[in-house]
């Protein structure tokens, strides 16, 4: 499996000269170097990445490495390796920590992982939809055709949620298997797919919505209140959000969509401490600058920080919010619940460790089914 993982495109290094720091930006200590995955090049996650590293190049004196990535485990094998430090990653996270989907494979497992910053944006996920492809509502896709990004169980994933809040699922529709989630959009614009999941940022949107057919965006209004029950119980990251960022979206013609923490920086547990402690003050003193770079940073910010997500946080990363006067009892609480949930599930993979290769991945998700429900936990299947 290890050897089949790839990264696409070489690794963007970015060398910045040094500007006069402020004083509180002299505090922090970071490395000459740093490296983190994301998703394809282009896609919002990288130019969010490329936009980080602009920030803390020019305000430490550092470089960034950012190595685009085209699968669920790809973007994570170099972390858990040591190549890598971080992850500007999506919804794979959750997908990591579970051991659902491309990490049920008998090679991977469930991972257990922390975050330092989640962006809770104005943008939102949805199914970017061919101007021309006569789609309103979730009602018009049956017999559409829908980008199936292999390798990218996911994406897939998410498109299924989407999907089940118009109670319908990917039999309804025509699967169009594409090769990457750049390859997607690419397949939107050329006529080839009439639906794709995305985010409703970046520049690869903003193609499609320059291009003769356009773009629209898939509504999944929050009054709906059976779809998102449906929704939810595939996709539990998700909420209902309403977006103004993205090509055809604005304050005043929002979008009822899905949010979640897209991207979020994280690592592994094991992570130096106090990297990830300086690496967080660094992103919440920087955020000025590289909003400026790129809008859809927004998120970033402090005040629109998620500390009862799915993704447990990084004890550096908690070091600095507390600091910032920002962690509660409450958020302490749901961390430690979600730490113990993760060592609940390593011991479970644990007991399968001996199993053969052929049978590993079924009998993993008996065993983690087993041993969530002994726990009187979800198991989100």
């Amino acid at each position: 499996m290890l050897s089949k993982t790839r990264l696409m495109g070489a690794a963007a290094l970015l060398l910045f000269a040094a500007t006069p720091a402020a004083v509180q930006a002299q505090e922090v200590e970071l490395p000459q170097t740093l490296a983190v995955t994301s998703y394809d090049v282009g896609a919002a996650s990288y130019n969010q990445a490329i936009a980080l590293g602009t920030a803390l190049g020019n305000a430490y004196d550092i470089s960034l490495r950012v190595l685009p990535a085209t699968s669920d485990v790809a973007r994570l094998i170099p972390i858990q390796q040591g190549r890598v430090q971080f992850g500007v990653v999506g919804s794979e996270s959750f997908n990591a920590v579970e051991g659902t989907e491309a990490f049920s494979a008998p090679e991977i497992g469930p991972q257990q992982l922390r975050m330092l910053v989640g962006s809770n944006s104005d943008n939102c996920f949805t199914l970017a939809l061919r101007g021309d492809a006569g789609i309103e509502t979730v009602e018009d896709m049956p017999g559409k055709r829908v980008a199936f990004v292999v390798g990218a169980p996911a994406l897939q994933s998410n498109v299924a949620g989407f999907l089940a809040f118009g109670g319908l699922s990917w039999d309804d529709v025509e699967k169009v298997e594409v090769a990457s989630f750049g390859a997607s959009w690419e397949a939107l614009i050329n006529d080839q797919v009439d639906a794709i999941t995305t985010l409703t940022t970046g520049g690869l949107a903003q193609q499609a919505a320059a291009s003769p057919a356009g773009l629209k965006w898939l509504p999944l209004p929050a009054s709906n209140k059976e779809g998102w029950q449906r929704l939810q119980a595939q996709k539990p990251q998700f909420s209902p959000r309403t977006a103004t960022l993205g090509p055809n979206i604005s304050k005043e013609e929002p979008l009822e969509c899905a949010g979640f923490p897209f991207p979020v920086l994280l690592g592994y547990p094991d992570q130096d401490t106090d990297l990830v402690y300086n690496l967080t003050k660094a992103i919440d003193e920087q955020f000025e600058n590289y909003v400026e770079i790129e809008p859809a940073m927004v998120g970033w910010s402090a005040d629109r920080q998620n500390f009862q997500w799915v993704i447990p946080y990084h004890e550096g990363a908690v070091r600095f919010w507390k600091e910032k006067g920002m962690w509660t009892d409450e958020a302490q609480a749901h961390n430690d619940a979600l730490i113990e949930r993760q060592e609940l599930l390593a011991a479970a993979w644990e007991k399968v460790a001996d199993v053969p290769e052929g049978e590993k991945t079924e009998r993993w998700l008996e065993e983690r089914r087993a041993a969530l429900e002994e726990a009187g936990l979800p198991t989100y299947e």
